[in-house]
């Protein structure tokens, strides 16, 4: 391309035990390019002076794209009512989630109010801010929740401190893979999120060789232990954010043996899927608005899962202890290289500019 080979003559991708092992080894310049999450980036530059960057020099460090879920399974007692997931999704901290689990490594809810769309421009144009406004939330609403569940009857009536349905103790697992640092950090919050409004919610972290052959089966409910769980979103890309939608909420994927696409916890509603197929037939833009805006009402109103942070499409941190020249926001490169660890789509373009530090 352009005339020439990539810089590089190899690539070499190691996988590491967890977040902690790989981000060891990003310091101790063992890696180059690093899609692992490394908690409070910055220090790596700020205190130790290390040749460690990110695509953008402040935070959240990333360009956000993609939308870690907490799926809620349907199935779960008590999750079948929309007060129940309603009154967990806005009692959770979601700052608390960012600031700690993420160390500020996204967006907030109230920079970015919750939709289907991730942060960036185009997308956030893609629907009417104001016409789902009154059913957004930033969280921590505990409150707001506890008036929520009070009013549908889902009270504590025997005086244990935790709520009931129909009379049966309200109590989940939630769940995400171990080693996933930031997403056991934000499923945490969650949990206490459940304590604060009188709803039993405890944790697990089960090894992810065991976490996705479960997850990924929707011919079949899911198990016990798996009450709310999380999953990634699709992220930018050409498709979106329709194809986003169609994984988060479309019914086809409920059924499925092998299910790596989306809506885990097989939710299904018609008007859903019919948007959903009327959508890539639409020219008119601001039919296409309304059929997005109508998707994120519904959404909002029926929260079949929550988003919990926004993520980058990668995380993309160098360390330049041997290349230097990799991307980042207003190097000069025309068209720019996004960030994208210099292995998909444009972002492979990084390998033809990079440069050793000592050729």
């Amino acid at each position: 391309m352009w005339g020439k080979l990539p810089a590089p003559k190899y690539m070499a991708h190691t996988i590491f035990k967890d977040n902690a092992a790989a981000a060891l080894a990003l310091a101790k310049g063992e890696i180059d390019v690093s899609q692992h999450f490394n908690p409070n980036i910055q220090l790596l530059w700020l205190n130790y002076g290390l040749p460690i960057s990110t695509y953008l020099p402040e935070a959240p460090y990333g360009i956000g794209a993609s939308l870690p879920t907490a799926f809620f399974n349907l199935k779960s007692y008590g999750l079948d009512q929309i007060a129940v997931r309603r009154a967990i999704a806005i009692a959770v901290d979601y700052d608390s989630i960012i600031a700690n689990a993420m160390t500020n490594q996204s967006a907030t809810f109230t920079q970015v109010p919750r939709s289907l769309m991730n942060p960036t421009p185009g997308e956030q144009a893609m629907y009417d801010h104001d016409a789902v406004k009154d059913l957004q939330w930033a969280g921590n609403d505990i409150e707001g929740a506890i008036a929520l569940l009070d009013g549908a009857g889902v009270v504590d009536t025997d005086g244990d401190g935790w709520r009931e349905y129909n009379g049966q103790k309200l109590s989940y697992v939630a769940t995400c893979p171990n080693g996933w640092s930031d997403w056991q950090a934000a499923i945490e919050v969650v949990a206490a999120a459940g304590a604060e409004i009188g709803i039993e919610i405890t944790t697990n972290f089960p090894e992810w060789s065991v976490y996705q052959t479960v997850v990924t089966k929707s011919d079949s409910p899911l198990p016990a232990g798996y009450d709310i769980f999380m999953m990634w979103s699709a992220g930018a890309g050409p498709t979106m954010p329709w194809g986003r939608i169609r994984n988060l909420l479309s019914s086809e994927w409920v059924g499925m043996a092998s299910n790596w696409n989306g809506n885990w916890g097989q939710y299904s509603n018609p008007d859903v899927d019919a948007l959903i197929q009327a959508i890539p037939n639409m020219t008119d833009p601001a039919e296409i608005k309304d059929a997005y805006t109508e998707l994120v009402r519904i959404y909002l109103t029926e929260i079949p899962s929550f988003t919990l942070m926004y993520r980058p499409q990668s995380f993309h941190t160098v360390n330049e202890s041997v290349w230097t020249n990799f991307p980042h926001q207003g190097d000069g490169t025309e068209p720019p290289v996004p960030p994208m660890d210099c292995t998909d789509g444009w972002g492979i373009a990084c390998l033809y500019n990079v440069t050793l530090v000592n050729p």
